[in-house]
C-alpha cells in the first residue's frame, strides 16, 4: 500500500478522515515506525513533527518511506495552495530537480522511462541506476593490475623465496608465486556491485529486479565491500574514468540512503529523504547558469563577507564573525548581483501591510546584511520563489533606501524560467527575452511596442 502525500501533509491513525494530498491515513504500526525514525534522525531540520497523540506533520522533506510493516509513504514537493491534479506531474518534476541536484546529465524521455515516472521515487532512482551500469557494462569496465600471492602448481611470476623455503615435504610440487592481475576488480567496480547487490535486494518492479539479476551475473567475478561508505572517497576521477561519471552519484545515494542498514534492529524500512531547500537551491543554480550572459559569473554560497569583527581580549587581532552565505553571487562586467533561493509559496494577491505578500522579515533582514556586506551598500537584489497560479509575476521592486534595490521574482519549476519584469532592466547579467515586435501602425500593439523599444 502506496500513500501518497506532499510536503507539509498530516498523518494520523484516524480511519474516519478522508485521505488526501494533504491528509495520509496510516497504520499505527507505521506511525509507531515514524516517531522512532524521527528519535534517529541526523538531518539538519527535522523530519516531521508531533501535533497530538496521533497526528504527525511533516516537513519541507520529499522523497519516499517504506515502514517494515510494508506501508509505504511517498512525499511530493508541494507547488501550489490547492490540492493538485495528480501526482504525475509533481513527481516528474521531483526527478528534475534531483537530476540536477546530482548534477547529472538529462536523458531524453522514452517510452520507458515515462513509465518509471510513474513509480515510486526509490524504484526510479534504482531504475536510473541499473540503466548506468548497464551502458557501462555495455562500453567495458575499466580493468586494472592488482597483486596476487597464492599457491600453484607452476611458477607464473615472481617466486616467493621465503615462502617456498618453508614449504612443507608434502607440498613439494607447490610453488609460492606472486604476479600482478589484469583484473575487473578494482575499488570503483566494487563499489558498483554493493550498490547492485543492495538494489537486488530491495526492488519490487519486475523489469528492475529482471535487469538488476542479468547485471548481477555479468558482475559476478566482483567481490562487494563490507563497508563501502568508508571506501567511497577514493573513488579515482581521472582521465580514464570519464566514463564512470555518470554513475558515481547514483551509486553515492543508494549506498548512503537506500542503504538497508541505515536502521538497527531486525525490522528495517526504507528512508530516502531530500530537503526540498537544497533541492530547489540546486536546480536554480542548473536554471540560472542557462539564462546568464557570456561572461557573467555564477558563484553559489558565496562566503567572502562576515556580519561583524570582534577582537577578543585573548586575541592580538580582530576575528572576523558569522560568515554571510548568499545563495548566488553574479559577477559581470564590473558589477556584483545578490540572489537568493527560498522555497516558499508567496501570494501577490496579499499586497497589504498586515501580510506583505508572505514574506518572511527575517529574509528581508538577511538580503539586507548581504547588500551592504557585497554590495556596499549600492545595488540590486534578488529573491526568488517557486511559481504558481498566486504568484506568476514578478512583485514591485522593495527599496531599502535610493540605492539598495530588492526584486522577488518567481521561477516556473516545469521550465526552469525566471518571469519576465522590470527587473531584467536592472539586472544586465541576464540574456534579454526574446520579444516580437510589430510594425504595423494599425496593430494595436504598435504603440505599446514602440515605447518598449525606446526604453
Amino acid at each position: 500500500m502506496t500513500i501518497q502525500v506532499r510536503e507539509y501533509a498530516t498523518l494520523t491513525c484516524d480511519t474516519r478522515r478522508e485521505a488526501s494530498m494533504d491528509l495520509g491515513i496510516v497504520s499505527p504500526a507505521t506511525f509507531d515506525w515514524l516517531l522512532e525514525l524521527q528519535q534517529g534522525w541526523k538531518g539538519r531540520a527535522d523530519l516531521l513533527s508531533v501535533e497530538g497523540k496521533r497526528q504527525l506533520k511533516l516537513c519541507s522533506h520529499v522523497g519516499y518511506l517504506q515502514s517494515p510493516h510494508g506501508e509505504a509513504i511517498e512525499i511530493l514537493p508541494k507547488t501550489e495552495h490547492a490540492p493538485p491534479e495528480g501526482p504525475e506531474k509533481l513527481r516528474h518534476l521531483l526527478h528534475r530537480m534531483l537530476r540536477s541536484a546530482l548534477d547529472v546529465k538529462h536523458r531524453e524521455a522514452g517510452s520507458a522511462e515515462l513509465m518509471r515516472s510513474q513509480t515510486p521515487l526509490h524504484e526510479w532512482v534504482i531504475g536510473q541506476f541499473l540503466h548506468e551500469v548497464a551502458e557501462l557494462v555495455r562500453r567495458g569496465l575499466r580493468f586494472d593490475y592488482r597483486n596476487v600471492e597464492e599457491q600453484c602448481r607452476f611458477i607464473r611470476g615472481q617466486l616467493d623465496i621465503n615462502q617456498q623455503l618453508r614449504q612443507m615435504p608434502d607440498k613439494a610440487a607447490h610453488f609460492h608465486v606472486r604476479h600482478a592481475e589484469f583484473s575487473p576488480d578494482r575499488l570503483e567496480n566494487r563499489l558498483l556491485k554493493t550498490a547492485l547487490d543492495i538494489v537486488f535486494r530491495l526492488t519490487k518492479n519486475s523489469e528492475n529486479w529482471r535487469l538488476a539479476n542479468t547485471l548481477s551475473q555479468q558482475l559476478a567475478d566482483i567481490a562487494p565491500i563490507r563497508q563501502p561508505l568508508r571506501q567511497f572517497d577514493r573513488w579515482h576521477s581521472g582521465k580514464m574514468m570519464r566514463s564512470y561519471a555518470d554513475i558515481k552519484p547514483w551509486c553515492r545515494l543508494i549506498l548512503e540512503q537506500l542503504n538497508p542498514d541505515f536502521q538497527k534492529g531486525e525490522h528495517k524500512g526504507i528512508a530516502l529523504l531530500f530537503p526540498m531547500e537544497q533541492l530547489f537551491e540546486h536546480y536554480l543554480s542548473r536554471c540560472l547558469r542557462q539564462q546568464l550572459q557570456p561572461g557573467a559569473r555564477l558563484t553559489p554560497q558565496a562566503s567572502r563577507r562576515y556580519l561583524l569583527s570582534h577582537a577578543p581580549h585573548s586575541a592580538n587581532e580582530p576575528q572576523n564573525w558569522f560568515v554571510l552565505k548568499p545563495d548566488f553571487l553574479i559577477e559581470h562586467q564590473g558589477t556584483r548581483f545578490v540572489l537568493d533561493a527560498k522555497w516558499k509559496l508567496l501570494n501577490q494577491k496579499l499586497a497589504t501591510t498586515e501580510h506583505k505578500y508572505g514574506i518572511r522579515q527575517a529574509d528581508l533582514y538577511q538580503m539586507f546584511a548581504y547588500g551592504h556586506k557585497y554590495l556596499d551598500g549600492k545595488g540590486q537584489l534578488m529573491l526568488i520563489y517557486p511559481a504558481h497560479r498566486d504568484f506568476d509575476q514578478p512583485l514591485p521592486v522593495f527599496h531599502f533606501d535610493g540605492q539598495l534595490s530588492l526584486w522577488c521574482v518567481p521561477l516556473d519549476l516545469f521550465t526552469g524560467k525566471l518571469a519576465d519584469g522590470d527587473w531584467q532592466r536592472a539586472f544586465g547579467c541576464f540574456n534579454k527575452p526574446a520579444t516580437s515586435f510589430c510594425t504595423s501602425q494599425s496593430d494595436p500593439d504598435y504603440q505599446s511596442n514602440v515605447h518598449q523599444l525606446r526604453a
